[in-house]
């Protein structure tokens, strides 16, 4: 059951690997190729880690929201279906980041104490 709920955490951090190659940052890219790893610690800091880094990558979506829907302003294209999309994208990450306080996850993850 556990990995059912880490299926949204696993797509938000694929989400944005996908994001930081289509941007050309291989840096980032292996930075959530750690991420990934650090999925299956089952440690309280590897949840955590994975946690604050999920929030942060909300806001990254958020501050890729502002960028291209500026963008397209600048061009007269419309922008309300990118902008609904990505805020979806945005939402799902953050909502991911809730998931490790569910008593399943900070069981699976070591956290009760």
């Amino acid at each position: 059951m556990s990995a059912l709920l880490l299926f949204p955490v696993v797509l938000s951090l694929v989400a944005l690997g996908a994001h930081f190659l289509r941007g050309g940052n291989l840096v980032l890219v292996a930075a959530v190729f750690v991420l990934l790893a650090l999925v299956v610690v089952r440690r309280p800091w590897a949840a955590r880690t994975v946690q604050v880094a999920l929030v942060v990558a909300g806001l990254e979506w958020v501050r890729t929201i502002f960028r291209l829907a500026s963008e397209r302003a600048k061009m007269g294209e419309p922008a309300t279906r990118m902008v609904v999309i990505l805020a979806t994208v945005a939402l799902v990450a953050v909502l991911s980041a809730a998931l490790f306080q569910t008593a399943r996850l900070r069981r699976f993850y070591r956290q009760d104490r």
